[in-house]
């Protein structure tokens, strides 16, 4: 089981409510969270990347700091930890994105991973001129495979050409290469995301309820045996951690109480425009409505994992035990001293440690 952290390079990190921290993203503030991480033994850090927040009271997203040149910084002052960049990619080629993950994969001793994100999220893109047109909410995985397809020969021989529906490259030479093979990571989960994920991906981050995990981890399994693969599949959560239960629940209800309904209406907004069924959109439209512990929009739709240290070791023991995931990705309203009381007083405890 491992265990890894959703780092806040984006303002206010994951929670859209005035009923938690409200901060402009560092660079400072994600090595502290990296360096506690890798202290206590977590095994991976990610980054996100956003060009266009969703504004509000609390300016939710606003603020990014770039992905790739964060975890470069990140890579320069640990020397255990993970690390996962993410790649939007419509922004970049990936030609000059299988260089700099080759880069980061040197600076780290071969710790560098990527993850792909397709891009369902119409503003940022068509701000900066990079949207392709609104068949790329059907076609995106398709355009996500050519780019990875890319990335892979570039990495493994260093010069590759290839002729594509998306892609030309002729000779293209991207050297040095990484020493050990990139991890490549995708949250896909509408059926074009799945399908990409069992064929192209070595794990999947599932943001989904309890019950729905049971389900996914099922249909990942069976679909990238299919393709003779093994594919892990990594459950995201928000943990809440407090002396108490009474205490962690009053904390979820101020979030609640406080969640900020101008930055979640600009979420749903995008969220809408997006016509690929079953994916990440569909689970933030569906998530305005459903309790804390499947993933309410004041969590950005994110399952909460919440109470004392022996209630929260019990619940990540009983979701591995009932979903066979294979590890969890975990985000806190204060990012350090969540990760400190989570490597002293539950980690050495639990079961599926």
């Amino acid at each position: 089981m491992k265990f890894g952290v959703f780092l806040p390079n984006g303002s206010n990190g994951y929670i859209p409510s005035a009923g938690s921290p409200i901060y402009e993203p560092t660079f400072q503030h994600n090595l502290a969270i990296s360096l506690a991480a890798e202290k206590h033994g977590l095994d991976f850090v990610l980054s996100m990347m956003k060009f266009r927040g969703f504004g509000g009271e609390t300016g939710y997203w606003d603020s990014c700091l770039e992905s790739f040149t964060l975890m470069a910084g990140i890579a320069s002052a640990t020397s255990s930890i993970g690390l996962f960049p993410s790649i939007s990619i419509l922004s970049q080629h990936p030609a000059v994105v299988a260089r700099m993950v080759a880069t980061i994969d040197d600076i780290s001793g071969g710790r560098c991973g990527l993850n792909i994100v397709t891009g369902w999220n119409r503003p940022e893109y068509a701000q900066m001129g990079m949207w392709p047109g609104d068949d790329h909410y059907q076609r995106r995985y398709d355009y996500a495979a050519e780019y990875v397809e890319i990335l892979q020969a570039l990495w493994q021989s260093g010069r590759a050409s290839w002729e594509g529906e998306y892609f030309k490259i002729d000779d293209c030479s991207v050297l040095p290469t990484p020493a050990n093979p990139i991890p490549l990571v995708c949250a896909g989960q509408s059926p074009a995301g799945r399908a990409f994920v069992a064929k192209h991906a070595d794990h999947q981050f599932v943001l989904t309820s309890e019950d729905n995990l049971v389900r996914s981890v099922e249909d990942i399994r069976v679909k990238s045996a299919a393709s003779g693969r093994k594919v892990g599949v990594y459950a995201l959560f928000h943990m809440i951690l407090a002396d108490t239960d009474e205490m962690a629940q009053a904390q979820v209800r101020q979030i609640i109480e406080l969640a900020d309904q101008g930055a979640i209406s600009n979420i749903l907004a995008s969220a809408s425009l997006d016509t690929n069924t079953g994916g990440t959109a569909d689970q933030l439209k569906a998530a305005l409505d459903q309790d804390v512990e499947s993933g309410n929009m004041a969590f950005m739709g994110i399952p909460v994992i919440y109470g004392s240290a022996n209630t929260i070791r019990q619940r990540i023991d009983a979701i591995a035990q009932k979903t066979g995931i294979d590890g969890m990705l975990f985000s806190w309203p204060d990012f350090v001293a969540g990760i400190e009381r989570f490597g002293e007083e539950v980690l050495p405890d639990l079961q599926v440690g």
